[in-house]
């Protein structure tokens, strides 16, 4: 929810007499992210408030020259983070979906949702420490820093989870412009998806977040099937493993890469031309 700056101290007092703590810091997103964390002894859940700043400027205005969709699972990450942690958490089921899933006979939002939602809540706190210590592809880092100096946003776009993704990025998290994924709810007994940008196919649209951010050039860097569409939306496209077979089916060009020094080279080859 969008809650004016004059609301901080309320938001404070609140937290004070329910007994919560909550903390405010800056973001390089479209509002200023604050997040409450209210710990319940056998798990902890989550509340994503953003707080409006008259002086913080929208990661997507209209004259935008480029962005950069950047997946998580497969792509930053070395391994199918997000994959692994359902074979783990949900193994039989697991077993039975995600054939389905990659043959293109279950929609990613049907499949994935059952899955999430038939793990226990009380593995939440599992699934954090089971994505510590992930690794991420070398040339990452380059590659923010070659964007900063371009003023080029790069936003994660991820089909799994929002913790997970924050979990394994740890300090580079910040160097992303904004972060899109799934929400779950460990209130009750089972896991609950929330997702924001939920579309008839995925349990986050990214063609749908793709058009938050309307730019002359839309580059997207993925792997596999959840970077389909979003691939096929995008200006330039940097495909590898299951995506590249996809996009040869509908014969979408797209530049091949395995690690994030070969998407620096080749934009900046092609933005030095420009």
């Amino acid at each position: 929810m969008i809650l004016s700056k004059n609301l901080h101290n309320i938001l404070l007092e609140i937290a004070h007499k329910q007994g919560v703590a909550i903390s405010f810091w800056p973001s390089r997103s479209v509002a200023r992210q604050c997040t409450m964390n209210c710990v319940n002894f056998s798990r902890s859940r989550k509340v994503r408030l953003t707080m409006t700043d008259d002086q913080q400027k929208s990661p997507t205005p209209n004259n935008l020259k480029r962005v950069v969709f950047c997946d998580f699972d497969g792509t930053i990450t070395v391994e199918e983070t997000f994959v692994a942690m359902l074979k783990h958490f949900a193994p039989e089921l697991s077993s039975q979906l995600m054939p389905e899933i990659y043959a293109r006979r279950l929609s990613l939002r049907s499949g994935v949702r059952q899955l999430l939602e038939s793990i226990p809540s009380e593995c939440y706190g599992e699934i954090v420490e089971f994505s510590r210590g992930k690794l991420m592809r070398p040339g990452l880092v380059e590659l923010l820093d070659f964007l900063d100096e371009r003023k080029v946003d790069f936003a994660i776009v991820s089909g799994g989870l929002r913790i997970v993704v924050e979990t394994v990025m740890g300090d580079l998290v910040n160097r992303a412009s904004v972060i899109y994924a799934v929400d779950v709810d460990a209130s009750g007994p089972r896991l609950q998806v929330n997702s924001e940008f939920e579309g008839d196919t995925e349990l986050v649209s990214k063609v749908r977040v793709m058009d938050q951010h309307p730019a002359e050039e839309q580059v997207a860097i993925g792997d596999s099937l959840t970077d389909f569409n979003m691939a096929l939306q995008a200006s330039s496209v940097f495909a590898r493993d299951r995506l590249a077979e996809y996009l040869d089916e509908q014969q979408k060009p797209y530049t091949k890469w395995d690690n994030f020094f070969d998407v620096l080279e080749s934009l900046s080859q092609k933005w030095n031309l420009n």
